[in-house]
C-alpha cells in the first residue's frame, strides 16, 4: 500500500561541480536513478521520461513558474525512482519505518505522490511495493486538449459567393462557438493526477491573397447596412486592385486562428500553456465600380 501526503517544494537541479553517480536502469521507475543531481535527457522506453517534449509554461520555463511550489525546471525528469542514497535510520523520510522495510522514493513531477521536505529534491514518500510510473502533467494537458476537438475558423465574411469592390472597406468576422472560438474547457486524469485545460482563440491572421495579412484579436464585427461605407472597427481590409488576374479571377486567402491553452494540475502544482493553430481557406472576388454612361 502507498502512503502519500499532499505538498510540494521547488525543484532546482542546477548543480555546479557535482559528480553524478552512475544510474542503473533496473533501479529506475519512470526516472533516473539519482534524482538529487540527475537531469533526464532523451531517455526513452520508460513511462514518464524522455518521451514528450517540454511544454512551455506561462513564464516560458516548462514547469509552471518558480512561484509555484513543486514546479519542475525545464529539462528535468518527470518520474519516480528510489531516493539515492536512502535516508539514514531515524530520518523523517522513512515515515516511521526502518531502513530495509520498503524503500523511500522521490517524485520529480511536481504533482501526485509524495510530500515536500528539506532532505531531498522532489516529493518523497515511503512504499513497501514498487509504485506505478509517474504521470507527466504536460501529457495529460495535451490529452485534455485533444478531447476538445478544436476546429478551424468558421468564416462568415467574406462570403464565398460575394462580390467585393476595390477600395471599399471589407468587414471580416468569424462565428463563435466552443470549438471554433472558445472558451473550451476539458480535463484528463491518470495516476491520481487531474489536469484541467482551457482554450480560447487569441488571434486570427487573415492572409488576404493580395500579399497582405491582417491580424485580428477579436472575432470581428458583423456588418449592417447602417454602417454604410465605414471601415470595420476591429477587423477589416481594403483591396487595392481587382482579382481579375488571379487564378479563377479570385483572390486565394486563408484565415488562421491561434488557440492559446492554459492548463494546471487540480489542487496546485504544475501549470503551463500550449498553442495550437487551425486554418480555413477562402476565396474572394474583387471588381471595380462600374460607372454608368461612360
Amino acid at each position: 500500500m502507498l502512503r502519500a501526503r499532499a505538498g510540494a517544494v521547488l525543484v532546482s537541479l542546477a548543480v555546479v561541480g557535482v559528480v553524478v553517480p552512475t544510474a542503473h536502469a533496473d533501479d529506475v521507475v519512470g526516472g533516473c536513478a539519482d534524482l538529487r543531481f540527475c537531469v533526464e535527457t532523451g531517455t526513452s522506453g520508460r513511462p514518464g521520461t524522455g518521451n514528450t517534449k517540454p511544454t512551455p509554461s506561462k513564464d516560458g520555463n516548462g514547469g509552471g513558474g518558480g512561484d509555484h511550489p513543486g514546479s519542475v525546471v525545464d529539462g528535468s525528469a518527470c518520474g519516480i525512482s528510489p531516493l539515492e542514497p536512502q535516508p539514514a535510520a531515524g530520518s523523517a523520510l522513512w515515515e516511521g519505518h526502518a531502513p530495509g522495510d520498503g524503500v523511500v522514493y522521490v517524485n520529480t513531477c511536481g504533482s501526485g505522490l509524495g510530500t515536500g521536505n528539506d532532505e531531498a529534491v522532489g516529493l518523497t514518500f515511503w512504499s513497501k511495493d514498487t509504485p506505478a510510473p509517474a504521470v507527466d502533467p504536460a501529457v495529460l494537458a495535451q490529452r485534455a486538449v485533444d478531447s476538445m476537438l478544436l476546429d478551424r475558423p468558421a468564416i462568415v465574411s467574406p462570403k464565398a459567393d460575394g462580390r467585393y469592390t476595390v477600395g471599399v472597406p471589407m468587414w471580416m468576422w468569424v462565428g463563435q462557438s466552443p470549438t471554433t472560438w472558445g472558451p473550451n474547457t476539458a480535463s484528463a486524469s491518470a495516476g491520481g493526477i487531474t489536469v484541467t485545460a482551457t482554450a480560447k482563440v487569441s488571434s486570427v491572421a487573415w492572409n488576404m491573397g493580395d500579399g497582405t495579412t491582417v491580424t485580428c484579436t477579436t472575432p470581428g464585427t458583423p456588418y449592417t447596412a447602417a454602417r454604410g461605407m465605414t471601415p470595420s472597427p476591429d477587423c477589416g481590409h481594403r483591396y487595392r486592385s481587382t482579382s481579375a488576374g488571379q487564378s479563377g479571377a479570385r483572390y486565394q486567402g486563408a484565415a488562421t486562428s491561434t488557440w492559446t491553452i492554459d492548463w494546471a494540475v487540480t489542487g496546485g502544482g504544475r501549470s503551463g500553456q500550449l498553442t495550437e493553430v487551425r486554418t480555413t481557406p477562402f476565396t474572394v472576388s474583387v471588381g471595380e465600380i462600374q460607372v454608368v454612361g461612360q
